[in-house]
């Protein structure tokens, strides 16, 4: 065996190592999402989804959150306002909230 048949030899022998600590990220493997925009006053709110904290309300605005399709909850909150929870369910298409906190009268 030559210095080529060697070489080819040991690509195809060390392949599977060099392969063994890799992820594969094939398109037909992700989970679908579905895209939540929300609207809302007032900017500063926390915005929380299934109990994890994702932003304060006006980044949500802007940037949109990828929800996995399914059943979630989506709480909204800021002091001095009531706070608003809803569950949504997101499946194939654009999930769009309007989100108006409420002041707490004095």
């Amino acid at each position: 065996m030559g210095p080529r048949g060697l070489s080819r030899l040991l690509t195809w022998a060390l392949l599977p190592v060099a392969l063994a600590g890799c992820e594969w990220n094939l398109p037909h493997a992700k989970a679908p999402t579905v895209s939540l925009r929300l609207l809302g006053t007032p900017p500063d709110a926390t915005v929380t989804i299934d109990d994890e904290y994702v932003g304060p309300l006006s980044v949500v605005m802007v940037r949109g959150v990828a929800l996995p399709v399914g059943s979630h909850r989506i709480s909204v909150e800021a002091q001095g306002y009531f706070p608003w929870d809803k569950i949504v369910e997101a499946k194939r298409q654009l999930v769009r909230l309007d989100v108006r906190l409420v002041p707490i009268p004095d």
